[in-house]
């Protein structure tokens, strides 16, 4: 039975293992007008595994804007589209974010078909605490920008979950290692659901000894996942700074005793600053 017609399905595929595609995935795959693929390549071995002939499209980062008008024409105009990134579900750190987005505003029918995800697969066999957590996708490629973005999330107490490639690996870790300290537990979850699935379990400090002395440890790609800071340090950490920050703006000006303060606390001077303003310390004329 052919699916109904003008649908956009967001439709997600095995992270590595080719069993893993629900049947109503194959199903959706095999009945829609055209399949839109961040890689061609990618979902043809895919289609093929599954007996499945169909017209591709290659939609990514690099033409995106330029093709979501013409997907969006052939919604309007009827056709049944299929959206799937290289593995797992797209738009978590794939392309498709532009379609989907504008097909809703059209008032087009989006349907998600659930399967794989390369964050909460790692997540549900991590071992670390899945109640709550901030999944931050791919961390900046500088290393001042990546300890900026760390030092963002420091006091989030929910595990964080991030994408790393291998080749950038040990780099993440020195970062996490110096913004975070070396008191959280790590999982590294690498090439999951495939032959050579590995997880890894310790402080920062030991992941990179491991990294450094296993450089098969350091091939495919990765899910980094971190414990989240303890709601007692993120609040013992918040009042210390407050304390420090009132004494310090009693015989200086807030910018120079948010600075003083940054140094003294380990806190972002910003942050510091802004807080001193929230709690009336803003006169700079001491």
């Amino acid at each position: 039975m052919r699916q109904q017609a003008g649908v956009l399905y967001v439709v997600a595929t095995p992270i590595g293992n080719l069993g893993d595609l629900s049947e109503r995935a194959r199903r959706v795959l095999a009945e829609v007008d055209a399949i839109a693929a961040e890689d061609t390549r990618e979902t043809r071995r895919l289609l093929a595994y599954c007996g499945i002939s169909a017209e591709l499209i290659a939609y990514h980062d690099h033409n995106e804007s330029e093709l979501t008008p013409r997907l969006l024409d052939a919604l309007e105009s009827g056709r049944s589209l299929a959206l799937v990134s290289d593995a797992g579900t797209p738009l978590i750190s794939d392309p498709g974010y532009t379609l989907v987005a504008a097909a809703r505003e059209r008032g087009l029918t989006v349907v998600p078909i659930p399967g794989a995800s390369a964050a909460i697969c790692a997540l549900s066999a991590s071992g670390l605490p899945s109640d709550r957590f901030l999944f931050l996708g791919f961390p900046p490629r500088t290393q001042a920008r990546r300890r900026a973005w760390i030092e963002a999330v420091a006091r989030e107490p929910g595990t964080l979950v991030l994408y790393e490639s291998a080749k950038r690996a040990l780099e993440t870790l020195r970062d996490l290692q110096a913004v975070l300290g070396d008191g959280r537990r790590l999982v590294i979850a690498r090439e999951l659901t495939k032959q050579f699935e590995t997880f890894l379990l310790g402080s920062a400090g030991t992941l990179i000894a491991r990294l450094e002395s296993d450089p098969e440890q350091r091939l495919g790609e990765m899910v980094i996942l971190v414990e989240g800071c303890p709601d007692s340090e993120t609040d013992a950490t918040h009042n210390e700074s407050i304390r420090v920050l009132r004494l310090l703006g009693e015989s200086m000006p807030l910018s120079q005793a948010a600075a003083l303060a940054a140094r003294l606390t380990g806190a972002k001077k910003n942050a510091l600053y802004r807080l001193g303003l929230e709690l009336g310390l803003g006169s700079e004329s001491r």
